[in-house]
């Protein structure tokens, strides 16, 4: 216990008629610029918890809610029983007695590669990687709506708004380029959640994650309008002086720091973006590989290739979007609608996988696929064709980056109702992530609001058993 009655900044804070806050205020704008004299820039790369085993993560996420029965978990008693009357424990986020029958998958399941998994005729070209591929079918999250859901696998939180996993990771690491974000997300539209699958919240705002559009223009005012880059630099360096002298005189103000920190990481993606965006290096073996024509610059294929040519440059985090809140994966009336998301997206993921592979890129880069919830294998109606949100039992895929590949980890009940074996929260999920990325999910904790924030909460446990 400290022998003084209160610290200098809690004597600072009490102190009567204004003058307190006013030197607190002074005291804070001191240890900010202290703080900030160690460090150029809060995204210089900062040393891990532990050894690192992926430099990099690609985030691949599936909107709406993909069938996990109809895609990579097996379950033959689906086939054998379609039809039957059950009697389930739960209906969405109600739990209770509830008779329903068993709806058998819509598509077939194939063995694939030396290991044997099974995947669904859904995804025949992730079949063909599937000895890369450690599969989970035991993941199982918090809620059954799209919005809290959504939130939960990207921030950890279904109810409140909380730093993306990606800004977490830019926070905890850094970025070893500079002239790109150390956090981008790559979607035509925003999922259920909106921005805020992006979103730092109350980490600083140089780590909230860049938007990139698929299109001709990804980047919103990537050209200069100033006539050379040195008056344009001139310009920065005036605008940076002045601000840095506001800032100076004022106590410590986390927008300005990020807006300025903005400024500068667009300078230098003015200089390294459009190259990263540019194909035209791309052979046409390449292009063919993630089924893209010359020119091209939209579609999933683009958004994986694009993704591997920044994970090359040195982005930390790079999450790819397939589709928005609507058109997604959120099959409650016709399974059949899973057809062409999946085609959408299945040769293009592959693709990713095995180009990542060949350049000796995959053992330092994690891949994760993954959906907010999975589908129910059962219905109100013996002969419904949809199914309904199911957050009690879904799959998830993780490959490269220190993780076993041809296996599966975990399993739901005989009718893909529950996880049951090994079960894997979005808690653990995270933690595992975070984990390979060589950062403790218990030691990355940011204080806000009089207490210290993590990822994972008070929850998350590594699933060393898929460690490589």
């Amino acid at each position: 216990m400290s022998p003084f009655p209160c610290t200098r900044r809690e004597m600072l804070r009490r102190s009567a008629g204004g003058i307190g806050s006013l030197a607190l205020a002074g005291l804070l704008a001191d240890e900010a610029r202290a703080t900030a004299s160690l460090s150029a820039s809060p995204l210089s790369p900062k040393p891990a918890h532990h050894a690192v085993r992926a430099k990099s993560v690609i985030f691949l996420y599936m909107t709406g809610g993909v069938s996990h029965i109809e895609s990579f978990d097996y379950k033959p008693k689906l086939f054998a029983d379609h039809g039957k009357k059950i009697t389930t424990e739960h209906w969405g986020q109600t739990p209770g007695k509830y008779e329903r029958y068993i709806i058998k998958p819509h598509w077939n399941f194939s063995p694939g590669g030396k290991s044997g998994i099974h995947v669904s005729d859904l995804f025949p070209h992730a079949r063909a990687i599937v000895d890369d591929l450690c599969v989970i079918n035991s993941m199982h999250s918090s809620h059954t709506n799209h919005y809290e859901a959504t939130l939960e696998t990207h921030t950890g939180s279904f109810t409140f708004a909380r730093p993306s996993i990606g800004s977490w990771v830019s926070y905890g690491l850094g970025t070893e380029n500079q002239n790109l974000p150390s956090f981008v997300a790559i979607a035509p539209h925003a999922p259920y959640a909106g921005t805020q699958t992006w979103g730092s919240d109350f980490l600083p705002g140089c780590h909230q994650g860049t938007h990139i559009m698929p299109g001709p223009v990804p980047v919103a005012n990537m050209n200069r309008r100033t006539v050379s880059p040195a008056l344009q630099s001139l310009e920065l360096e005036r605008l940076a002086s002045m601000n840095r002298r506001h800032s100076d005189e004022r106590a410590l103000d986390a927008m300005l720091e990020a807006r300025i920190r903005s400024f500068e990481t667009a300078f230098g993606m003015q200089a390294e973006a459009p190259e990263v965006f540019d194909l035209a290096d791309e052979s046409a073996e390449t292009l063919a590989l993630y089924d893209l024509k010359p020119g091209e610059n939209t579609g999933f294929g683009w958004q994986c290739l694009v993704a591997r040519r920044m994970a090359e440059r040195g982005v930390r985090f790079i999450e790819l979007i397939d589709t928005g809140s609507s058109n997604n994966w959120d099959a409650h009336g016709d399974m059949k609608t899973h057809e062409p998301l999946a085609k959408n997206v299945d040769q293009a993921i592959a693709a990713l996988v095995i180009d990542l592979k060949r350049r000796g890129m995959l053992d330092e880069t994690l891949v994760v696929w993954t959906t907010e919830f999975g589908r129910t294998p059962y219905h109100t109606q013996a002969d419904h064709t949809g199914r309904e949100h199911h957050h009690h039992g879904y799959s998830s895929w993780l490959a490269g980056g220190g993780v076993k590949g041809g296996i599966v980890y975990g399993a739901t009940d005989e009718y893909g109702s529950a996880a049951v074996d090994k079960r894997m929260h979005v808690h653990d999920l995270h933690a595992t992530i975070l984990h390979l990325l060589g950062l403790d999910h218990e030691k990355l904790t940011y204080r806000h609001a009089g207490r210290d924030y993590r990822l994972t909460d008070v929850a998350g446990e590594v699933a060393t058993e898929i460690l490589v």
